[in-house]
């Protein structure tokens, strides 16, 4: 398998896309803001569909849209006394709609073929090419600077809000930087998995960690770890089986946080 330069790119690309939306999905997660990351991946589908349009590389489209959308959400969600969770959901709702109805335009004004559709919508782990897989780490390790950074603050302002104010944490200033290295995080993750698996990596294996501890630390590692798991052996059964990656990407997702949802109730 690893004498195959696009197997060896998969991995490559794989693992960068699996540490950091295992570490950006955590936070996300602890925050209950998975709708907000649910959208920000539908909000990949126009940008990259416009960018196909336009002529111009699809990982443009994957960044401005969800970049875009995050500072849309980021300021349509600020209420006098700071975030409203309601008025946010009114605004994830109000983004993601327009989102789809700018991804079906560009995609009936594009004439390209359908497997370019398949690709945008369940990615193509097989097709990542070397200069895909430095663009990606570039972003990762900025998205992972981020955490190292402002981590600590993140998780006091995610956990108490109004405490964190009080001690003279940047709330204000937290909340759409966190949207933003969400965004940049689904849409490395989008262009792997394509938009409608982005929720395999993001989601479950940081919500299959969180069922399993509770400390900051393991929790992390943990689902790194599972991300990690699910991306190799995703790719190896893909590779000996010839099924998508795509299918076993989210079936070893979803079993990881069954069997740390069985776990947790045993112990």
């Amino acid at each position: 398998m690893f004498a195959y330069p696009f197997m060896v790119h998969a991995l490559e690309a794989g693992t960068v896309v699996a540490l950091t939306a295992a570490i950006a999905g955590w936070f996300m997660v602890l925050r209950r803001q998975s709708f907000a990351g649910h959208t920000l991946a539908l909000t990949s589908f126009p940008g990259a569909s416009g960018a196909a349009l336009a002529g111009i590389p699809l990982a443009v489209g994957y960044f401005v849209a969800c970049g875009a959308a995050a500072l849309a959400i980021a300021a349509g969600s600020r209420g006098p006394g700071g975030r409203s969770r309601q008025q946010e959901s009114a605004v994830i709702g109000t983004v993601q709609v327009a989102g789809l109805a700018l991804g079906f335009l560009f995609l009936s004004l594009y004439s390209g073929v359908l497997e370019d559709l398949e690709t945008l919508l369940f990615g193509s782990f097989l097709g990542i090419t070397q200069s895909q897989v430095v663009t990606l780490t570039c972003v990762a390790a900025a998205t992972l600077v981020f955490f190292a950074v402002a981590g600590r603050p993140l998780l006091y302002a995610s956990v108490d809000p109004v405490a964190a104010q009080a001690r003279g944490v940047s709330v204000r200033l937290l909340d759409p930087l966190f949207l933003i290295v969400l965004g940049l995080a689904v849409a490395a993750t989008a262009q792997i998995t394509g938009v409608l698996l982005v929720f395999a990596l993001l989601v479950a294996p940081p919500a299959a960690a969180q069922q399993l501890t509770a400390r900051i630390g393991l929790g992390l590692v943990l689902s790194a770890g599972i991300g990690l798991a699910v991306v190799w052996l995703s790719l190896t059964l893909s590779y000996y089986t010839n099924y998508p990656v795509g299918f076993y990407v989210t079936s070893f997702g979803f079993g990881a946080y069954v069997l740390a949802s069985v776990l947790r109730r045993a112990l």
